[in-house]
């Protein structure tokens, strides 16, 4: 019995590391902050979820990282069916009492002219200002899909 509490303690606690971060400030909250694999010298994606849990509506304006040489709010939408991606400079508003998806193919976070190749496993971090002066520091974790999402490839067999 005490090996079996054992390996479902250490199998909780891995499956509970791989689960996505939260970071909160005051009413905002940001969950799942993931990047995609990335060469260095090239451009690179940020994802998440933001919350803001106030009565007030907050904007998220910027992005500072040491991971790239440029951090840029962008929303991607398709037109005529061609892709199109846009530089937010108002940056994103994120209502009061509601959440903000920023995902592929729509509004994510652009590092541009990242200073080392981002790999899988690897954390980058980065601080997120917005307008009301909150300062939210997070890590977004380099993945090749969003932590906790399901694997394309489970219930496949190698053959």
């Amino acid at each position: 019995m005490r090996h079996f509490i054992t390996a479902a303690a250490i199998t909780l606690a891995m499956a509970a590391s791989a689960q996505a971060a939260t970071y909160r400030l005051g009413t905002l909250e940001v969950a799942n902050p993931w990047s995609r694999p990335a060469a260095a010298g090239g451009n690179g994606a940020g994802f998440m979820v933001v919350t803001n849990r106030g009565d007030k509506p907050d904007v998220l304006k910027a992005v500072e990282t040491p991971a790239a040489r440029k951090a840029e709010i962008h929303l991607s939408s398709m037109t005529g069916g061609v892709m199109r991606m846009q530089r937010q400079d108002a940056g994103v508003t994120i209502p009061a009492g509601k959440s903000v998806t920023m995902a592929p193919g729509g509004y994510h976070l652009m590092l541009l002219g990242l200073t080392s190749q981002l790999k899988s496993g690897d954390k980058v971090p980065a601080t997120l200002v917005f307008q009301s002066g909150a300062r939210l520091k997070v890590e977004f974790q380099v993945a090749a899909t969003a932590p906790g999402a399901p694997d394309p490839m489970a219930g496949h067999k190698h053959h």
